[in-house]
């Protein structure tokens, strides 16, 4: 387990955030990348929130990073990975943006109500909550690694 660290090099970043993205290159630049991470994404345009987002894999997805695999489990019931489909599929054509979430060692199973939770929200309210998830993923992928 690693404590949040007080530098990060832009590879190490991109491991963490799942591609080298202008969020990246702008934590990369600091002595507290994720210490920074909500100060800067609150900083952010609208068009970067969305790269940072969509270089994100969807929940259920069949071609992940080792880590993402690794954090979604092998949870592969037929049943949930289509009803993930389908609620990732409405979930973009709503917001315009991936759904990301911290998984955090739940199955896919239990992400599937929080997804439709998720649906109900305004499209600011979602933006907010997904790249707030984002830094959460990249803040335990460091101190799990």
């Amino acid at each position: 387990m690693h404590d949040l660290p007080r530098q990060l090099t832009i590879e190490q970043l991109a491991e963490l955030f799942e591609g080298r993205t202008r969020l990246v290159e702008k934590l990369g630049a600091l002595e507290d990348p994720l210490g920074s991470a909500q100060a800067v994404i609150g900083e952010l345009s609208e068009e970067e929130k969305l790269e940072a987002l969509n270089t994100h894999p969807a929940i259920g997805a069949k071609n992940l990073s080792t880590r993402s695999s690794a954090e979604q489990g092998r949870d592969d019931d037929p049943e949930t990975l289509a009803e993930l489909e389908r609620l990732n599929a409405e979930y973009e054509e709503r917001f315009g943006f991936r759904f990301v979430v911290f998984v955090n060692r739940r199955s896919k199973s239990e992400i599937v109500p929080i997804l439709r939770e998720r649906l109900e929200r305004s499209r600011e309210e979602e933006l907010d909550t997904a790249v707030k998830e984002l830094v959460a993923i990249a803040e335990d992928r460091w101190r799990r690694s």
